[in-house]
């Protein structure tokens, strides 16, 4: 905007329309500012409608000055109902990351606005209060504002009622939200207006979505997928809800099963589609149906951006393939800190060290600023090649040259490099100095370290530490009974099993999948449910006999049971969930086929072996993503060297 068309407009007549255009035209505040100016100057701030566009500017839009927004409504002297709504909306909406928690200011000068009585709350009131009510969690608040709207004749109001059931569910309260939800589906279909009515639908979809996440948010599932198959109709979004609820919440078969329903539904993935369903894939090792998602992104246009792309990296790396996590990191024109994070990441967990420092170093000379998790990718990649010197190193760069202030995260990667390379003291000392207090993820560290190195005495002081912490967490208690049934002490074993049993403690099952032809397989230790299952047990015989013939003799002191018979003890390795699903590997591909792993737990010493052992007698490249690393077992040996 033009000063010199400013001022001449200045001095064109006082009529309330003569400025009002100038407020529409502006693209900045300070625009804004001086067209206010002209208001004050001429008088023609006291026309309502000029004074409420100017609180409208200021307030909702791209240029927001909230700030300035307080100044211009208080200096009203009868504000109308539209700017209450307006100074109302402008608090409810600012940025979630603010810290002056102006949605709770909202919900004060909505009690302001009832106090003052000038006017009334209309049916654009509501929503906006609901919100703030919503993202300050004052549920008990937002059950009087409901009354108030019930109070006002609002309640049937379907623009108030919906924003009504959003503050429930965003608030927690499922029950309340069912019943509205329930109220205004009878309440349509009374009114004969659900049918035809698109508009109406469309907003009923967006209804149902809150519900479905509502849902997820508090962990129900089952709800929310009970309430995703009574839909009569979906979008897009209300599959992209599932399908993320699954993922974040470890259903990740179930997130991938989902979006094969909606591909034979005939509803196309968006983006937000492809970065959930990914974060599934990755989680499973489901390789095959990851190339095609991003074969479709390709094929469909979808911009393969920082987000999707990290995706794409942290999933090809954790599906065993890091060659092509590479490529796609390298396609990236301007990878950024998340990028750059994935890859390095994506480095640390199969064991390449060299590589994840070295892409490190031309992170820096990029000029991108790395973020904590760059750090956590480092320090991972130190532990797993047990660079111990040059983990001290990096901590010692990251805390006293950086000055970046280390998180629990980079403390427990400490704790893990220290405690891999046995200076189980060294990592003991490095937690009981951290200036933050350590966690149980941090103890848990210690812990396992503790079993890898069979240290009885210091295992049972931090086990005894994580109970109190975590007293229903199975992690303590399963690593205390094997680090005593390791040394053979059944007592202190029996004594430990009690106690999990008193406290309702259940041991998560050691569980393996493997991906043929698109479809993952899915074993549990001892699985005899497959319906290949008599092959898989005559393959694990023929797998015997092989391995007899070479001299393996499995390592019995791998079983943690009081069995005392040798061949029953060597029975139980021979089904453990990993084995199960290479046998099923083994009699499903063609010979030299690559066979791609993955296992919950940590793979034990004796499979560890057994697998090296199978790549050599079968000529396989056997990929295994543990719970603690990658193996890629080829001719005998191991990428891990054992160390893992």
């Amino acid at each position: 905007m033009n000063p010199t068309t400013i001022a001449a407009t200045a001095g064109s007549p006082t009529h309330p329309s003569s400025l009002f255009p100038q407020i529409t035209r502006c693209k900045t505040m300070r625009e804004l500012h001086q067209v206010h100016a002209l208001f004050l100057k001429t008088g023609q701030i006291h026309d309502p409608l000029a004074a409420a566009e100017i609180l409208k500017f200021c307030s909702l839009s791209a240029h927001r000055d909230i700030g300035y927004a307080r100044k211009v409504f208080r200096q009203m002297s009868e504000p109308n109902c539209f700017s209450w709504n307006t100074a109302i909306r402008a608090l409810t909406e600012s940025d979630e990351n603010d810290e002056t928690n102006e949605p709770l200011e909202a919900l004060l000068l909505f009690i302001e606005m009832l106090t003052d009585g000038t006017v009334l709350p209309n049916r654009f009131t509501f929503p906006s209060v609901f919100k703030a009510c919503a993202r300050t969690g004052k549920l008990l608040e937002g059950e009087q504002v409901h009354g108030l709207a019930v109070k006002f004749g609002f309640e049937k109001d379907e623009f108030v009622a919906s924003n009504l059931v959003r503050m429930y569910v965003m608030c927690g309260a499922m029950e309340k939200a069912q019943f509205l939800l329930n109220k205004m589906m009878v309440e349509f279909e009374n009114d004969g207006k659900l049918v035809n009515d698109k508009r109406r639908i469309e907003g009923n979809i967006v209804l149902w979505n809150v519900m479905i996440d509502g849902y997820i948010r508090i962990g129900d599932l089952t709800a929310a997928r009970e309430l995703f198959d009574k839909m009569s109709q979906r979008s897009v979004i209300s599959w992209n809800v599932m399908i993320s609820g699954y993922a974040q919440n470890g259903y990740f078969m179930e997130a991938i099963e989902m979006f094969r329903l909606m591909q034979m539904g005939k509803v196309r993935p968006n983006y937000v589609t492809l970065v959930s369903v990914l974060s599934a894939i990755s989680r499973i090792g489901a390789l095959e149906l990851g190339k095609w998602v991003h074969l479709y992104a390709e094929r469909n246009d979808i911009v393969i951006d920082d987000v999707l792309g990290s995706a794409l990296i942290d999933m090809y790396a954790k599906c065993g393939s890091i060659e092509k996590a590479v490529q796609v990191f390298n396609r990236i024109s301007k990878p950024n800190t998340i990028t750059w994070s994935a890859i390095i990441g994506g480095l640390a967990i199969h064991g390449r060290a060299k590589d994840a420092l070295d892409y490190f170093s031309r992170m820096e000379r990029e000029g991108v600023t790395p973020s904590g998790v760059v750090y956590i990718g480092i320090l991972t990649a130190c532990s797993h090649a047990g660079l111990v010197e040059e983990g001290r190193l990096f901590f010692n760069h990251i805390v006293d040259e950086v000055d970046f202030e280390p998180r629990l995260e980079h403390y427990g990667c400490m704790v893990d490099l220290l405690g891999r390379a046995g200076l189980l003291k060294e990592a003991e000392e490095f937690i009981l100095n951290m200036p933050i207090k350590p966690d149980d993820v941090t103890w848990k560290a210690l812990l396992g370290a503790c079993k890898m190195h069979g240290n009885i005495e210091m295992g049972d002081r931090v086990a005894q530490i994580l109970m109190n912490m975590a007293p229903r967490d199975s992690g303590a208690y399963v690593a205390l009974s094997n680090i005593y049934a390791a040394s053979r002490d059944w007592e202190s074993v029996a004594r430990v099993r009690l106690k999990m049993n008193e406290m309702n403690v259940r041991k998560d099952p050691g569980c393996s999948w493997i991906e043929l032809d698109g479809i993952v397989h899915q074993f549990l230790v001892e699985d005899d449910s497959h319906p290949r299952a008599k092959e898989i047990h005559s393959m694990l015989l023929e797998i015997a006999e092989q391995m007899r013939l070479v001299g393996y003799k499995p390592d019995t002191s791998q079983v943690l049971l009081n069995i005392d018979d040798e061949e029953e003890k060597e029975s139980t390795l021979y089904y453990h969930s990993e084995r199960i699903a290479i046998a099923f590997g083994l009699i499903s591909t063609n010979p030299g086929t690559p066979l791609r792993i993955v296992k919950n737990l940590r793979v034990c010493d004796d499979c560890h072996s057994w697998i090296k052992l199978i790549s050599k007698i079968y000529k396989r490249e056997i990929i295994v993503r543990d719970r603690r690393r990658f193996h890629h077992f080829e001719n005998g040996l191991c990428s891990c060297k054992d160390y893992w």
